[in-house]
């Protein structure tokens, strides 16, 4: 089980349409996905402000994106959020794809 900053123990859960974080049982933030072929597009990563400051999205992102591996998808990272962090995590650059017109016109439409 990893922890935050402050050693509270968390959680991230996938759902149908995104991946949730808690810490101590209590829902803290969320990275939304819309998958699509062999992708996994993610638009919108939150942390609620309560839990501002304690690397969660971190923590988020990184359970979003290993889980996204095991599934044998690509991410294309829409949200800044996961863009910046495979941008400080090269481990995950080879099963990253750039945002297209495509991706874009798939999300508006959502």
């Amino acid at each position: 089980m990893t922890t935050d900053k402050t050693g509270a123990p968390t959680e991230v859960t996938q759902e149908s349409d995104r991946f949730s974080i808690s810490v101590d049982g209590k829902k803290a933030g969320f990275t939304e996905f819309v998958d699509h072929e062999n992708q996994r597009i993610f638009p919108h990563t939150e942390i609620d402000d309560e839990f501002g400051g304690r690397g969660l999205a971190t923590i988020l992102v990184r359970g979003a994106l290993d889980a996204t591996r095991d599934a044998g998808l690509r991410v294309v990272p829409v949200c800044s959020m996961v863009a910046g962090f495979i941008d400080k995590n090269p481990e995950y650059k080879d099963i990253a794809d750039p945002v297209t017109t495509e991706v874009k016109r798939l999300l508006s439409q959502k």
